[in-house]
């Protein structure tokens, strides 16, 4: 079974978050909310979440980074991810990342250069090394990018797809 690790810092964009770790656990994959921080983190909008401490994040196939302001901001200067980043690169492990997160977490490491991404509209000018994509999704071998919270279905299938599961039937649940 895929491990998943949806990582947080304090102010997360909440529907960015949670709609991929709901929409993933509904599709059989087990994703788990972590941060290498604190374990009650609060999102940009209020919302306080139990968040597993970890201080590896070794175990995991795929990591997602939500957006969200300061949240991308804090994942940017939280040295354990952007080295979490860098190993899941050079192992060619999944790193998907929404909103902000592309442009000011993803540009910090080396694993975007020459790929395709999207970020939040407005944002794409911290991208020198990858081509900018206007697209609700952009999938570049490994890496998956998303524009933000309107986005998050879209994102959340296209991570179900990746990991091999049933993205066809989740959608269908939720009626989307």
């Amino acid at each position: 079974m895929k491990n998943v690790a949806i990582i947080l810092e304090n102010g997360f964009e909440e529907i960015e978050a949670i709609t991929p770790y709901d929409l993933l656990n509904r599709a059989g994959i087990k994703c788990d909310l972590v941060s290498t921080k604190v374990t009650k983190v609060t999102g940009a909008h209020g919302a306080t979440i139990e968040a597993k401490p970890v201080s590896s994040l070794d175990c995991y196939d795929m990591i997602v980074l939500p957006g969200g302001m300061p949240g991308a901001k804090n994942l940017s200067e939280n040295r354990t991810v952007l080295d979490a980043i860098n190993d899941f690169g050079t192992k060619d492990k999944f790193i998907a990342a929404i909103c902000a997160s592309p442009a000011l977490v993803l540009t910090k490491t080396k694993v975007i250069d020459g790929k395709n991404v999207t970020c939040y509209p407005g944002m794409e000018c911290n991208f020198n090394n990858s081509n900018y994509q206007n697209k609700k999704v952009v999938i570049d071998g490994k890496v998956i990018t998303s524009q933000g919270p309107a986005t998050s279905i879209d994102f959340a299938l296209a991570l179900i797809d990746a990991l091999g599961g049933d993205s066809k039937s989740v959608s269908e649940g939720i009626l989307y």
